[in-house]
C-alpha cells in the first residue's frame, strides 16, 4: 500500500473534514478542463455546479440543466485535476422524488465522472435522502440558504436569515443535514451573523457564497470571479479579472487581421524546404 502525503495525491472528505477550524478551504467552480487544471492547482474543492446551466448554456435559471449535462461536465473536470476533492451537483429533478432516485442518479454521476461526492440543495425535506445516501456509501455536500433550483418557489433571489423564522430554520436545516450524515455544508446569501452561528455549532465545514468570511470556506463560480459569464455578476462576487474584455479585445483584433491579410503571417504556415522542393520536382 501506498503512503504518499496529501501533496501527492487528491483530497479525500477525510482531508477537508481537517480542515475545519484550521484553514480555510478554497473552493472554486469548474465545467471545462482549462478552468479544472487552473483550479487544482490551488483548491481544495472544485464544484461541478449546475450553473453551468446559465453559464455556459445561457439558460435564465438551473432547473432546466440535466443529469447528462453534469455527467459530461464533470467528466471533463476529473480528468484534468488530480489534487482537488471534485463534488458534481446533482440538477433539479435528479433527486427529490426519494432516496432511491438520489442515490441511483449520484451513483451514476460518480461512476460515469469519477467524483469524490456530489451536492444538493435543501434542507429538513432532504435530510430523510441524505442519511439514506450516506449510509449507502455517497458522500453529500449540502445547501442552504439561497437555493437556486427552488429560485421560482421561493419568489427570486434574496437574502436569507434576517428574520427569526428564517433563523431558526436554518439552523435546524444545518443541524439536521450535519446528524443525516452530510460532510460539508454550502450556505448561499446568509445573514452573515447567522452564518458565523451556525460554523460554530457545526463540527464540519460550512462553506460560504454571499454569507461570511467566517464560514469554515468559500466559494464562487469562477466566471463570475474571472469576469468571463458576461452578466453582472451578485454583490458577493469580487472581480479578480476582466479575461471578458481582453476575450473581445482578443477577437477583434483577430478580426481585423483577418480582414486585412495581416493573418496569417510567413511565420503561420507551413512551406516546404528547399530539399523537400527539389525531392518533389524530381518525383
Amino acid at each position: 500500500m501506498s503512503h504518499q502525503g496529501t501533496k501527492d495525491r487528491r483530497k479525500t472528505i477525510r482531508d477537508i473534514l481537517a480542515l475545519k477550524g484550521q484553514t480555510p478551504i478554497v473552493c472554486l467552480t469548474a465545467y471545462s478542463a482549462p478552468m479544472a487544471r487552473a483550479a487544482d492547482e490551488v483548491c481544495d474543492i472544485v464544484l461541478v455546479g449546475d450553473s453551468l446551466g446559465m453559464v455556459l448554456y445561457g439558460m435564465d435559471s438551473t432547473v432546466p440543466v440535466t443529469l447528462d449535462m453534469m455527467m459530461h461536465h464533470g467528466r471533463a473536470v476529473s480528468r484534468a485535476t488530480e489534487k482537488a476533492l471534485i463534488v458534481v451537483d446533482l440538477p433539479f429533478g435528479a433527486y427529490q422524488e426519494s432516496g432511491a432516485q438520489a442515490f441511483r442518479s449520484a451513483a451514476y454521476l460518480m461512476k460515469e465522472t469519477g467524483a469524490q461526492a456530489v451536492k444538493l440543495e435543501g434542507g429538513l425535506e432532504m435530510t430523510e435522502t441524505v442519511a439514506f445516501m450516506t449510509a449507502r456509501g455517497i458522500p453529500v455536500m449540502g445547501h442552504i440558504g439561497l437555493q437556486p433550483q427552488s429560485v421560482h418557489a421561493a419568489g427570486g433571489y434574496k437574502v436569507v436569515g434576517r428574520s427569526e423564522e428564517e433563523r431558526s430554520r436554518i439552523m435546524t436545516e444545518a443541524l439536521a443535514l450535519q446528524t443525516a450524515g452530510a460532510f460539508a455544508i454550502v450556505m448561499e446569501c446568509v445573514d452573515p451573523d447567522l452564518a458565523d452561528h451556525v460554523t460554530q455549532k457545526l463540527h464540519i465545514p460550512t462553506i460560504g457564497i454571499g454569507a461570511s468570511a467566517g464560514c469554515d470556506g468559500q466559494i464562487l463560480v469562477s466566471e463570475d470571479m474571472t469576469g468571463l459569464s458576461g452578466t453582472r455578476a451578485p454583490k458577493f462576487v469580487k472581480p479578480y479579472a476582466a479575461l471578458d474584455q481582453q476575450v473581445r479585445d482578443a477577437v477583434t483584433q483577430y478580426a481585423e487581421e483577418v480582414r486585412s491579410r495581416v493573418f496569417p503571417a510567413e511565420e503561420h504556415v507551413y512551406r516546404s524546404s528547399d530539399a523537400q522542393k527539389k525531392i518533389k520536382i524530381l518525383k
